[in-house]
């Protein structure tokens, strides 16, 4: 297992060095959420080619990881495309100034990288190990990652559609998942990557591999999900009176208008 995470992290170097250097070209650096999602798959197929001998479970995890990370990648290269950097890169960008390049290159690019191997560790741990366990333990891990990717997916498909309503332009979406929590697409990643871990969790030892999906609950919460977007709208009104009705993360039924 060692030795699969040293090659994967090598592999995830190079590839974020790849992207930085994309990246100086276009000048925007937002491109990094698009190597998101294809990073993972990429660190899966590094251990396919690695290990022996993959079993069932470990071909499972891989397809899990692959739909996941395509599907994120798309849509947020369609959903980038035509328009200028996001504005938490643009922010990045004049806060830093001179050390603006370094910074991007350690702070973006290749802490990314890093996060990547160590959220991936339950699926590296199910393609490394061909061992038998749980068939019902996996079997609820693949529930809890189809209900976590319904939600991100339909999340993001949600906030598409409303975004390209001209209508809507400055306005708060309410609707659907995000009348039940501000932020579904984030709750759904967290969600199926427990759901990951549960798979692990149905190969003996594969409980030691909680860190992956503990990494991205805490990023999600409390470093570069919530707080990061919720900043952008600190000062808007409809949204002050949507955080007063909506749970943050857990999906929950809405308060009453002046509930607090």
């Amino acid at each position: 297992m060692l030795e699969v995470l040293t090659i994967q992290v090598v592999c995830i170097v190079l590839y974020a060095n790849l992207w930085f250097l994309i990246a100086l070209k276009m000048r925007r650096n937002d491109l990094a959420d698009i190597a998101w999602g294809v990073g993972f798959v990429l660190l899966c197929v590094t251990a396919l080619f690695y290990v022996d001998y993959v079993s069932g479970r470990g071909i499972l995890a891989f397809v899990l990881v692959a739909v996941w990370g395509l599907r994120l990648s798309l849509h947020i290269g369609l959903r980038n495309r035509g328009k200028a950097e996001d504005p938490r890169y643009q922010n990045w960008r004049k806060a830093w100034g001179r050390h603006a390049t370094l910074r991007a290159y350690f702070q973006i690019f290749l802490l990314q990288g890093i996060l990547s191997v160590i959220i991936l560790v339950p699926a590296t741990y199910t393609l490394a190990h061909p061992y038998s366990g749980s068939i019902w333990l996996a079997g609820a891990g693949i529930a809890v990652w189809l209900t976590g990717f319904v939600f991100e997916a339909v999340g993001d498909l949600q906030l598409a559609r409303f975004k390209r309503n001209r209508s809507n332009s400055g306005r708060i979406i309410t609707t659907g998942l995000w009348r039940y929590t501000r932020h579904p697409n984030y709750f759904g990643e967290v969600v199926l990557w427990w759901g990951l871990y549960l798979i692990a969790c149905s190969i003996p030892g594969g409980w030691v591999t909680f860190w992956g999906p503990f990494a991205i609950t805490i990023l999600m919460l409390f470093v570069s999900g919530i707080p990061l977007i919720e900043k952008r709208y600190e000062n808007n009104a409809e949204f002050k009176a949507y955080k007063q009705r909506t749970s943050a993360f857990f999906p929950l039924p809405p308060k009453p208008q002046g509930g607090t």
